[in-house]
Formats: C-alpha cells, sequence, structure tokens
C-alpha cells in the first residue's frame, strides 16, 4: 500500500463502513421482499414489478442528488436520504400490497441513488490521482463483500414476519453512525454539473450503450427474481439465501481476473466469453441437471453465472472510457448509468411475466437471451471496429449499479 494511500484511507474509512452497512441493508431487503412477496401471493409479474421500482428510484434519484449536495453538503444529504431510506423499509410491514410495494420500493432506490452519489463523489474528490483506482477498488469490493453479508441474513429470522424487517431498518439506520460522527470533511467542490449525451456516447461506443442496458437486464432480473427462482426449485429459507450469496461470490472471486485479462486484450471479446458461459451455464441447468440436486451443486453453476455477468459492467464501463476524452469520464459514466437503469428498470418485469406465462423456466431464458443478444453484438462490434490502442485502468464497480449525478447543463 502506497504511503499516500495510508493517509487517505483512515478519513475514508467511515465513509466506507456506512456504505458497507447501507449495502448490506439494502441486499437483505431485495431478497427479503422477493421472498416475502411470493409468501404473500404475489404473481412473479408483481414481484418483478418490486424489483423492477427500485432500478426507476435509482435513476430519478441520481438526477437529483447532485443538487441536493450543493445545497445542503455531503453529510446531511446522507443523513436525510438514510433516514427516509430505513422508514421506507418497513412501509412493507404496515401495508401489504403490490402497489405499496413499488411505491416504497422506489422510493428507496431514489434514496439510494442520493447515498450512492454521496459515497463515490466524496471518495473520488478526496483520493490523489495516483491512488483513486486503489481506492476506488476498494469501494467496489466492499460493495460486493456487503452483498454477499446482506445475502446471509436472510435465515437469520422468519421471512414471514417483521424482524428482517426491522434488521433492514436498523442497518441504513447504522450507516449514519460512521459518517455523522468521522471527523472527516466533506470536499467543498466534489460534484459539479455533468452534460451527458447519449447520441454522442452512442457514436463513441455502440457496444457499450447496448452492453449497458443488456447488462442492467441480467443483473436486476436474477437479484429481483432469484429468490422466486430458488423457492420454485425447492430451495428453503437458508438455501435462497445460499445460492444468492453464491452469485455475489462468483462475482467476487472474478472481477479482479476478468478486469486484469481485458486491460491485455480487446474487452469485447472479455465480455463474448463471458456472456457465452452465462448463457451455456443456464441452459444446462434448465435443461439437463435435474431439480432434485444437491444444493452444492446448484451453488456451483450459479457461481459460475455469478461470475461471468457481475463483473460485466465494470468492463463495460472501462471500454467506454477507452473511447472517450479524459474530461468526459464522468458524462460517460453518467450515461451508462441511465442506459443501466433502463435496462434494470425492464428486466424484472419481462423476466416476471415471463415466469407467470412459463414458470420459473422463464427467469433463466429471459437471461440467456440477454447474454446471448450481448455476445452476438459484442462479435459484431469486434468485426466493424478494432480494440483502441491505448487504454484506462480496470476498476471494479460494485454489483448494485451506482449514482452519478446528471447535470441539466
Amino acid at each position: 500500500m502506497s504511503s499516500s494511500l495510508r493517509t487517505t484511507l483512515p478519513t475514508l474509512l467511515a465513509l466506507l463502513i456506512g456504505y458497507a452497512l447501507m449495502q448490506t441493508g439494502n441486499t437483505l431487503q431485495g431478497t427479503l421482499l422477493s421472498v416475502r412477496g411470493s409468501l404473500e401471493g404475489f404473481s412473479p409479474a408483481e414481484v418483478g414489478a418490486v424489483g423492477a421500482a427500485f432500478w426507476v428510484g435509482i435513476v430519478l434519484g441520481s438526477l437529483w442528488a447532485g443538487h441536493v449536495i450543493q445545497q445542503v453538503g455531503h453529510t446531511r444529504t446522507f443523513a436525510g436520504l438514510a433516514a427516509v431510506a430505513a422508514s421506507a423499509a418497513l412501509l412493507h410491514l404496515l401495508v401489504i400490497d403490490p402497489l405499496v410495494w413499488i411505491v416504497a420500493r422506489a422510493l428507496t432506490g431514489f434514496c439510494f441513488a442520493g447515498l450512492f452519489v454521496v459515497v463515490e463523489s466524496w471518495l473520488n474528490a478526496s483520493a490523489a490521482p495516483q491512488t483513486r483506482g486503489q481506492i476506488l477498488g476498494l469501494y467496489g469490493m466492499t460493495g460486493l463483500i456487503a452483498g454477499i453479508g446482506g445475502q446471509m441474513l436472510l435465515p437469520a429470522s422468519d421471512p414471514a414476519g417483521f424482524r428482517l424487517f426491522c434488521l433492514v431498518a436498523i442497518l441504513i439506520s447504522l450507516a449514519l453512525v460512521p459518517v455523522a460522527l468521522s471527523r472527516a470533511t466533506a470536499p467543498t467542490d466534489a460534484v459539479g454539473e455533468v452534460k451527458i449525451d447519449l447520441r454522442r456516447l452512442y457514436r463513441l461506443s455502440p457496444f457499450g450503450v447496448v452492453a449497458a442496458i443488456l447488462c442492467g437486464i441480467t443483473t436486476s432480473s436474477f437479484f429481483a427474481l432469484g429468490p422466486v427462482w430458488a423457492a420454485a426449485r425447492g430451495a428453503d429459507t437458508v438455501g435462497i439465501a445460499i445460492i444468492m450469496a453464491c452469485g455475489t461470490l462468483g462475482g467476487f472471486v472474478t472481477t479482479w481476473p476478468l478486469g486484469w485479462l481485458s486491460d491485455r486484450m480487446d474487452r469485447r471479446h472479455v465480455i463474448i466469453g463471458a456472456s457465452a458461459m452465462a448463457s451455456v451455464i443456464l441452459l444446462a441447468l434448465v435443461n439437463f441437471v435435474p431439480s432434485d440436486i444437491p444444493l452444492w451443486l446448484v451453488c456451483f453453476y450459479v457461481v459460475v453465472f455469478g461470475g461471468s455477468v457481475i463483473p460485466t459492467y465494470s468492463i463495460v464501463i472501462a471500454h467506454v472510457n477507452d473511447m472517450v476524452r479524459p474530461g468526459e469520464f464522468v458524462a460517460a459514466a453518467g450515461g451508462l448509468l441511465i442506459l443501466q437503469g433502463i435496462g434494470a428498470a425492464a428486466g424484472p418485469v419481462i423476466a416476471g411475466m415471463a415466469m407467470t406465462a412459463f414458470g420459473r423456466i422463464g427467469l433463466p431464458y429471459v437471461i440467456v437471451a440477454a447474454q446471448a443478444l450481448m455476445a452476438l453484438w459484442g462479435i459484431y462490434r469486434s468485426l466493424q471496429r478494432p480494440s483502441p490502442a491505448s487504454k484506462e485502468s480496470f476498476v471494479p464497480e460494485p454489483a448494485v449499479p451506482v449514482g452519478t449525478e446528471l447535470g441539466a447543463r
């Protein structure tokens, strides 16, 4: 670890601890809502709509959060949004109704977009150029570890009861403590105006634009409806938690190796290979693996699947950054977030409708279609344009999409 990183990290440790707590609560809440919705008799389409609402809130919150930070500062924004997010988690207990859950989940996504903007802009502005990649790498890995922890908390209590919802609210509320009590001061110029031009982004990287949407469809469908699929295969609460955690664990294991590989060859080829692997593993799981196989074997398939799809968005970001000018990095990241959010909002709805119509196989086939389309599009674009001669360094992103300010001007 470099001396400058050792100097910077203690001042940002409280921020990373708060981020880990809120991500743990958010991941637990996403899985819990899928399981509890099924127990309450929600259809897969309704469960998918609840999952999609979070991503709609993420996109809308990303458009708004930067302006609030400029008005009241990072710490107050974090405190206010975390309080609302913790309260929204308890709304699901007060009224058991799909429409109310959709609104509450969208409110949660809206708040979390702002929380992500606070964390990311604070980290970016505090890091020196020579340590930014390392700090953002720690940020990405913290998000993945928190995701695994959140999934594994599901068996802590009965999903049909109220305790897990209270635990979600407690975790998100506790995220306030290290940030509010930290002596670190948020940079005053961490958030600025950013102009995003999606048409220009497509001209710079047609593959990256389409791939970002398909990444959103894939990951959101899996995290929103994976618990429903696992329950349909006969998994109990513990099994569902393990299966979902294994998906994130696979991404944790393969993020750095695939990123390292993408720095040394055409990133599109890495994405094509990962997409093909995800398609093959899901097709094998659906068509050739009986439903009564041991849990450890299902987990093996899910680990390979997660290892194929979760790192993909980070590689897409790196590929797009290879194409844009240095001053356009933030705008490109914001544009990709919007595109991924669009896909993430549509994915659970499409997959939920497919599961309602065709049963549990609807989810894997929607994901296979998205991954196969990504691979085919990647092959086509590789034939149309060579890989760029110079590349930006790969930086892993968390499994859940993060917020970036979208300026109006």
